[in-house]
């Protein structure tokens, strides 16, 4: 009485279905810190126009997810400008708006968008990609 055993080397399979099953993942991770740094900007009222918040998106790219926008002035918004920024202008200063208006300031507070969508839903992605790994 023979014995045969045949072995089949799926890994190649395996490993291609890992890198979908990861990919899938971090595109919704990218999806839902996308929609919570849009709810961001809403909640703390930094919406004007409404174009930066139109902007905000993600790209995957390799196993990482980017979230941004292309707005010149988006870093002010995240950041804050003049006295609430570290090493920033102290002083008051006047500027005109695009109606001819003139205004003084000393600065705009930050109000943080994109770190808080990235930072404070860690648990949310993580859960995300072990599902989309479980489910590879």
């Amino acid at each position: 009485m023979g014995l045969e055993i045949n072995v089949n080397d799926n890994s190649e399979e395996v490993l291609e279905a890992l890198k979908r099953a990861m990919q899938r993942g971090l595109t919704q991770c990218g999806m839902v810190a996308e929609g919570y740094a849009k709810l961001n900007l809403t909640q703390q009222k930094a919406v004007d126009s409404g174009d930066l918040r139109k902007s905000i998106t993600f790209t995957v790219k390799d196993n990482d997810v980017y979230i941004g926008t292309n707005i010149e002035y988006a870093a002010y918004v995240e950041m804050g400008t003049g006295k609430y920024v570290p090493g920033g202008r102290k002083d008051s200063w006047s500027y005109q708006d695009a109606k001819g208006n003139w205004h003084r300031t000393n600065g705009m507070p930050p109000r943080p968008y994109l770190k808080p969508a990235a930072a404070d839903h860690a648990q949310e992605y993580t859960a995300i990609l072990e599902a989309a790994m479980r489910n590879a």
